[in-house]
C-alpha cells in the first residue's frame, strides 16, 4: 500500500508515453479544459497500470484527479471503477468513493471518464437508494454531470430495472449536447433489450422530435421494419 502513490502511478505511465501517439489520444479529449495534455498513451497500458495500483487510497486518486494529464485522469476514473467493482468493497468506501466522484466532477470532464467509472461508482452505490441525486444531476448546466445521469442507470438495467434510464432520458431528451443525445440513444437501447415495450412506447411518443442521432442509436438493435418505421416517423 506504502507504494500506491500518485507520483509512483504517474512515473509508471511516463516509461511507457510515446510523443508520436499524443495527438492521436488528443482526439479523445472532448471537453473544454484548455490545459489537458496528453502523454501519448493507449487506453490498454493505462488500463493495466491502473489495476496495479486499484488498492490505491482514496486521496491519492484525488491527486491523480486534479493532473492536467488525460491519460492520469483516465486512470484515477480507472482506479476507482475497478474499486468499486471489487466485491471485497465495503459499504463504507463505496460511499466515499461515490462521494469523491461527484465532489471532483470538475475533473471528472470528459465523456470517457464518465462512461468508465459512473455505472460502477455512482450507479451501484444508488442500486438500493433512492435516485434523487441522477435527476438533479440531468438538470444539471454542467454536461458531464447531465451525461453521468443518463450513464450511471447503466447498472440499473444490468439489474433488470428500466424506470429511471427512461424517466432521465425524458428529462434529456433535448438536450443541446451531442454527447448528450448520443448517450441517451444508447442507453434507452439498452434498456430497450431488457424491456422493449418501453423502448417502442418512448419511441412512438418521441421520434418525431427527437434528435435524429438519439433515434439512431436507440433503435440500432431493433429488427430493420421497426427501425425503418421510427425513421420514417422522423422524416415526416
Amino acid at each position: 500500500m506504502d507504494n500506491l502513490t500518485a507520483e509512483r502511478f504517474i512515473h509508471d505511465l511516463q516509461q511507457h508515453q510515446n510523443e508520436a501517439d499524443i495527438e492521436k489520444m488528443q482526439k479523445f479529449f472532448k471537453g473544454s479544459d484548455e490545459n489537458t495534455k496528453c502523454l501519448g498513451l493507449n487506453m490498454r497500458t493505462v488500463f493495466e497500470i491502473a489495476k496495479q495500483f486499484m488498492n490505491m487510497s482514496l486521496p491519492e486518486i484525488e491527486r491523480l484527479l486534479e493532473s492536467d494529464y488525460y491519460e492520469v485522469r483516465m486512470g484515477a476514473v480507472s482506479i476507482m471503477d475497478f474499486q468499486a467493482k471489487s466485491k471485497k468493497i465495503s459499504e463504507d468506501h463505496r460511499q466515499a468513493l461515490y462521494e469523491l466522484y461527484l465532489r471532483r466532477h470538475d475533473r471528472i470532464n470528459n465523456w470517457d471518464f464518465v462512461d468508465r467509472s459512473a455505472p460502477s461508482v455512482i450507479g451501484m452505490y444508488l442500486l438500493d437508494k433512492p435516485k434523487d441525486k441522477l435527476y438533479e444531476l440531468a438538470h444539471s448546466s454542467n454536461i458531464w454531470e447531465r451525461r453521468t445521469a443518463i450513464v450511471s442507470t447503466y447498472s440499473f438495467i444490468k439489474n433488470g430495472s428500466t424506470e429511471d434510464t427512461f424517466a432521465i432520458a425524458e428529462i434529456l431528451i433535448n438536450d443541446h449536447e451531442e454527447l448528450i443525445n448520443k448517450a441517451v440513444g444508447s442507453f434507452i437501447r439498452e434498456a430497450g433489450k431488457k424491456a422493449e415495450e418501453k423502448l417502442r412506447s418512448f419511441l412512438d411518443k418521441h421520434a418525431r422530435t427527437m434528435p435524429r442521432i438519439t433515434l439512431r442509436y436507440a433503435i440500432e438493435k431493433l429488427d430493420k421494419n421497426t427501425r425503418e418505421y421510427y425513421l420514417n416517423l422522423k422524416n415526416n
